[in-house]
């Protein structure tokens, strides 16, 4: 893959979304990877460390996928999580669970640089590939690299929470779908010189891992966010418009006077939004290296 400048994300609304993100992620994917992980040999740990698994995070960000993740897993962990951000890098690494499922430690250092650069020997050894909302951002040629990794490296990847490019809100507004249509366009837009794939990437995933063997899983993962999200909905809003609003210009003055009423329900505590996401699970026939 090639590395441009990847999007930074601003520490808060990383935490700001992080209980939504929780609440979305599809627990029944759990299920199948550790089955897998367990019909696995046994992994083994750091150099001087327990023997367990090793699990990169790609694009970590604040460490969310960490926080969630390490404390349903059991046994000993060394997480690696990779950002190009210096400083998301030191939130996710300064707030990583402690402790396994079992009560197993959990360890984490960190990695800075493009997950574009990473290759299946850069994998060599890793027991679990993950990542959120990060399939969307990516080209259909960066979707091919990075199923060639894992699957070359015999590393599963559970990639969580890839827009689907759905939404719906309650109560309805003539203009929704409008915005919804030029949002998805931004999401598709040519950035860098990269065409992304947006609503897309499942899709692109999903061929691209299976046409490496894998055996892959989704499952929906949607926002459900009501009045206790209300700060989370007008952040939401205010992107969600600013990036239909980029797309076409022309929205304007329209986009302006819907952002405001959609504001002012959610102000109100009159506005719920539903967002809709898929999870992605996909497991190789059988680690590298193993009988």
């Amino acid at each position: 893959m090639s590395a441009p400048e990847r999007p930074r994300f601003a520490p808060r609304w990383l935490e700001l979304r992080e209980r939504a993100d929780a609440a979305a992620r599809a627990p029944e994917l759990l299920r199948p990877l550790l089955a897998w992980l367990e019909a696995q040999p046994a992994p083994e740990g750091p150099p001087g460390g327990p023997r367990g698994l090793v699990i990169r995070d790609l694009g970590c960000g604040i460490g969310s996928m960490g926080r969630w993740l390490g404390v349903r897993l059991p046994g000993p962990q060394q997480w690696v999580l990779h950002d190009l951000d210096p400083a998301l890098l030191a939130l996710a690494g300064a707030r990583m669970p402690v402790t396994a499922a079992d009560g197993t430690p959990v360890a984490a250092t960190t990695a800075r640089g493009d997950l574009a650069a990473l290759t299946a020997d850069d994998l060599a050894g890793t027991s679990l590939v993950t990542a959120s909302a990060l399939l969307d951002l990516l080209t259909l040629d960066e979707v091919e690299d990075l199923a060639e990794a894992c699957m070359g490296a015999g590393s599963p990847a559970l990639l969580a929470l890839s827009v689907a490019g759905r939404v719906e809100l309650t109560p309805a507004d003539p203009f929704d779908a409008e915005i919804a249509d030029a949002f998805n366009d931004h999401q598709r837009r040519t950035d860098q010189g990269r065409a992304l794939l947006g609503p897309d990437a499942i899709a692109a995933a999903v061929a691209a891992f299976e046409r490496r063997g894998a055996t892959v899983l989704v499952q929906p993962s949607p926002w459900r966010l009501g009045c206790a999200e209300s700060a989370l909905i007008a952040e939401w809003l205010r992107g969600w418009v600013g990036a239909a609003h980029a797309q076409r210009p022309e929205l304007a003055p329209e986009a302006v006077a819907y952002l405001r009423r959609r504001l002012e329900e959610c102000a109100a505590g009159e506005l719920t939004v539903a967002v809709h996401h898929t999870d992605l699970l996909a497991l190789p026939r059988q680690r590298s290296g193993s009988a």
